[in-house]
């Protein structure tokens, strides 16, 4: 324990001591730790919370070292959520991080509990089950903050936090509130989200990752390691949007300042 107070002297200082163990107290679950989701990771646990829940179905793919904090080429091919608890854990070793290799959606969703948490991160890249979770957290007695898209950016000073249905400029926000509109089903409360009203345009090809170890239907090299095989180059999204670390770390960074302002307020 005295370890712990010594990395999170600089932050008491800021904070107080009575904010920091509230900080320290709260439970706190992000699902997707991508780009945007590992630095919000991050960014929680060098802040002092220390029960965190980490949900992510992926390996770690060769191009996800552009943006995500647990990507390296030493980690190509291993689960996204355990190589970030491990690095987690060496930012404060007495953090109880809790890593699921999982997909939230319809099937899966009950399992995860919303309710015991106090904050309830949205990361989530599919719309689908970006727009399950969006519902069912407002549902719950909990703090929800979502992130809209990061992809398609590179000005970092136009990325803003407001309420869900305020957002302009981004299509991720309106294929979400068309998506509500024509289900007739609506978020029961409102909700903050953080997000950019810049929108560029790819300039270079969407073909494969280029590694011999891809396994993909695309692949021009034939089958190579399995464990890379859901890997998000040469998936089965219909498109891949470029990206730049800058961006999607500040989206992640800024969620979690949603968090430490809430607790700090309370």
């Amino acid at each position: 324990m005295a370890i712990e107070q010594a990395i999170f002297r600089r932050t008491e200082l800021l904070l107080g001591e009575e904010t920091m163990q509230r900080i320290a107290s709260k439970r706190v679950i992000i699902f997707g730790v991508g780009g945007v989701g590992s630095w919000c990771a991050e960014s929680l646990v060098r802040s002092g919370i220390r029960q965190l829940t980490i949900v992510d179905s992926d390996r770690v793919c060769i191009t996800n070292i552009n943006r995500q904090l647990m990507a390296t080429a030493k980690t190509v091919g291993q689960v996204k959520v355990e190589v970030l608890r491990e690095r987690l854990l060496t930012i404060n070793p007495s953090a109880e991080i809790t890593a699921m290799q999982q997909i939230f959606c319809e099937e899966t969703a009950e399992s995860f509990e919303l309710e015991s948490y106090d904050y309830v991160i949205d990361a989530i890249d599919s719309l689908k089950d970006k727009a399950l979770l969006i519902l069912m957290a407002c549902q719950k007695e909990v703090t929800f903050f979502s992130s809209m898209g990061a992809a398609l950016k590179l000005d970092p000073t136009r990325i803003k936090v407001t309420e869900f249905w305020k957002v302009q400029g981004d299509p991720l926000a309106r294929a979400l509130r068309n998506r509500f509109k024509r289900n007739k089903q609506y978020p029961s409360r409102k909700f903050q989200c953080v997000y950019s009203d810049e929108l560029l345009e790819n300039k270079g090809t969407n073909a494969t990752c280029g590694t011999e170890q891809c396994v993909c239907p695309k692949a021009k090299n034939g089958p190579g390691d399995p464990s890379l095989l859901n890997h998000e180059w040469c998936s089965s999204k219909a498109q891949i949007n470029g990206t730049m670390s800058h961006v999607t770390a500040i989206f992640g960074f800024m969620l979690a300042g949603l968090v430490m302002q809430d607790i700090v307020k309370e």
